[in-house]
């Protein structure tokens, strides 16, 4: 089987256009605290999700969201990969080699999305998208470069936080791994439990399990 990629989720679906011509300042902080205030809103988010790497390779799953700093990718069947954030870890769990890897949320793309108290006005930009229907913002951090770049993709609409409905985000990891996560069917609010966020651990005994 193709290894997936770690850099967890940009897609073919948004054209990563540079910022050219100068928004204006005042819009472009606008839309940066809309999205602020979608992620402070969203307290709790289902979704399927589609994954393409940069490869070309599609797998599609079942997100669950829950704030602050919980997600988990279950992907589809016979793929025995498992991706699980705890609130404070991000955790690949290989089960077809035994392998686990884990590092703080923080040090990686998805934390932009996953951190309600990050103000996005320090490390982000509106991207144009040609679409005034669709906003995109790409997220960041100057001093950490080695943390990746996400540039999250929304629709605006009425009925949903903040007036935004993720679509999906791209992201880009320090060693340039493209991965691209649309979203579909996306609920929110919806009562999940912790234990959603605990996993097995396929290592031999002797070393700590997830939960």
């Amino acid at each position: 089987m193709k290894r997936i990629s770690l850099a967890l989720a940009i897609a073919p679906f948004v054209l990563a256009v540079p910022l050219a011509a100068p928004l204006l300042a005042q819009q472009g902080q606008s839309e940066l605290s809309r999205v602020n205030a979608y992620i402070r809103a969203v307290t709790s988010m289902t979704a399927d999700f589609s994954q393409t790497d940069r490869n070309g390779q599609t797998l599609t799953g079942q997100l669950t969201l829950k704030q602050p700093g919980k997600i988990r990718f279950q992907y589809q069947k016979g793929v025995p990969m498992l991706i699980v954030g705890d609130g404070k870890a991000l955790t690949v769990i290989d089960y077809e080699v035994r392998q686990v890897q884990r590092w703080p949320i923080g040090n990686s793309p998805l934390g932009a999305l996953l951190d309600p108290n990050k103000d996005l006005s320090k490390y982000g930009k509106v991207v144009p998208t040609g679409d005034p229907s669709i906003l995109s913002v790409q997220a960041r951090d100057p001093k950490r470069p080695e943390y990746g770049t996400i540039t999250m993709i929304f629709r605006r609409d009425a009925a949903s936080p903040a007036g935004l409905q993720l679509y999906g985000w791209v992201a880009l990891d320090s060693q340039n791994n493209r991965t691209a996560i649309r979203l579909s069917n996306q609920r929110y609010g919806v009562p999940i439990a912790d234990s959603a966020f605990r996993w097995t651990d396929p290592r031999p005994k002797g070393r700590s399990a997830g939960g």
